[in-house]
């Protein structure tokens, strides 16, 4: 089995991406904010961010998702700090890959605020930048830059993915 996380701030295209590196790679695919508890959804609506004690429920709940699968899955999650993906990757016992799909932040805005329908309103990513860290040399991962067209930001996902499932 191998667990891959798309990562980064709200508007990327985690969700997006994960539905077609799902039925390109044959990953089962999970929308991690699906996964929110109703009360972050809740507070994010409201226009306040999470903060630690909010999102590691959150984590453990992501982190076991990936634990239980039977097969390979790919999940959305923001895991934008080291201690997050610390927190998913503590849930399970293999390797979980992170693919981070990254940007400026001028490039994100203009997504979000395109986004109808969306818990998550523009006004927070600037929070979500202050605390994203990228991926360090000791965690499986690769940054994806999505500044690109959708369809190769798809296909360097999917060759990360075909790579590491060798």
């Amino acid at each position: 089995m191998r667990c891959y996380v798309l990562m980064g701030v709200s508007g990327c295209g985690k969700s997006s991406v994960g539905m077609e590196l799902s039925a390109l790679c044959g990953l089962e695919f999970v929308d991690g904010d699906n996964l929110h508890p109703t009360a972050n959804i809740v507070k994010m609506s409201r226009g306040e961010p999470l903060d630690d004690t909010d999102r590691a429920p959150w984590l453990e709940h992501v982190g076991r998702v990936l634990a239980n699968s039977t097969g390979p899955i790919v999940i959305a999650c923001s895991a934008l700090k080291k201690s997050y993906r610390d927190i998913i990757r503590a849930q399970v016992s293999e390797p979980v890959y992170f693919l981070h799909l990254d940007a400026p932040i001028d490039v994100l805005a203009q997504r979000v605020t395109m986004r109808a329908g969306h818990f998550m309103p523009a006004a927070l990513l600037e929070s979500q930048f202050d605390a994203l860290e990228q991926l360090g040399p000791d965690e499986w991962g690769r940054r994806v830059d999505i500044a690109q067209p959708l369809s190769q930001v798809i296909a360097q996902a999917e060759t990360y993915v075909k790579e590491t499932m060798i």
